[in-house]
């Protein structure tokens, strides 16, 4: 029989999380509350980073609003399974940046119990699924979409439209490079 009936209560069980949105949709703003949360709770928690992202510190994830945690910044997701050992909780920040591993790295995280709470952008500045989100958002048990408000009209806004010339997928940036924007007027700019 595959399935038992009878479950182990004390096993413990981990799942993935995914928090996914836009730029300034308060993405970390969410990870850092549930992260706290799960310190209050006296859960061992560690927080994961990648190295490219230094926009407002080098070791600590950095809302836009100012609120921080302390993290360890990473090159790449397969650092994460050598630095998370003995914890409940694992939190990564800015998931987009991250190579296509770290589905894989999250999913092992989940299965050895721990619970695994991922934030990042669902879609690159052009509209496109954005590097290993796709499959996350896929292999998670909760995902939670966040939205900013449209700069343009006010209207919830999904998409991060970039202001500078620069063709580069990656360019880390906060709002001197983008601003978020609802379907309808990113439409309007990709037709200027």
């Amino acid at each position: 029989m595959f399935l038992e009936n009878k479950v182990d209560k004390s096993e413990k069980r981990g799942w993935i999380e995914v928090i996914a949105g836009s730029m300034f949709s308060g993405k970390t703003e969410e990870l850092l509350r549930r992260l706290r949360r799960a310190r209050i709770a006296r859960q061992r928690v560690e927080i994961f980073k990648p190295l490219i992202d230094n926009r407002y510190s080098d070791e600590e994830v950095v809302s836009h609003d100012a609120n921080s945690i302390r993290s360890t910044p990473v090159e790449s997701s397969g650092n994460i399974l050598f630095l998370s050992s003995d914890v409940d909780v694992v939190g990564i920040d800015e998931a987009q940046f991250f190579d296509n591993g770290l589905t894989s790295v999250c999913n092992q995280l989940a299965n050895q119990g721990i619970r695994v709470i991922v934030a990042g952008l669902d879609m690159d500045f052009r509209g496109n699924p954005f590097g290993p989100m796709p499959a996350l958002l896929a292999s998670a048990e909760y995902v939670t979409k966040v939205h900013a408000i449209c700069m343009h009209c006010g209207d919830l806004a999904q998409y991060s439209l970039r202001k500078t010339s620069s063709d580069k997928l990656v360019e880390v940036g906060a709002d001197e490079a983008y601003e978020a924007v609802c379907r309808a007027c990113y439409q309007k700019y990709l037709k200027k």
